[in-house]
């Protein structure tokens, strides 16, 4: 059965993260997403692997 396309706000709850910081990651970092009419979609398993590679990871030390 084919993976369910989730919206911004599902993969933000998904990943713990606000949905301005999923819009970030697509501009910035390569998330994996795909552009329906003016919404953004995406697939938990493109997101997940992704995630594993790394692609969320900070380019910047954090903040103590």
């Amino acid at each position: 059965m084919p993976e369910p396309w989730l919206s911004a706000d599902n993969i933000a709850s998904h990943l713990g993260v606000t949905k301005d910081t999923v819009y970030s990651w697509i501009a910035e970092k390569g998330m994996p997403a795909h552009k329906v009419g003016r919404l953004w979609k995406f697939q938990s398993g493109e997101v997940d692997d992704w995630v594993r590679r790394d692609g969320a990871a900070a380019d910047d030390a954090a903040e103590g």
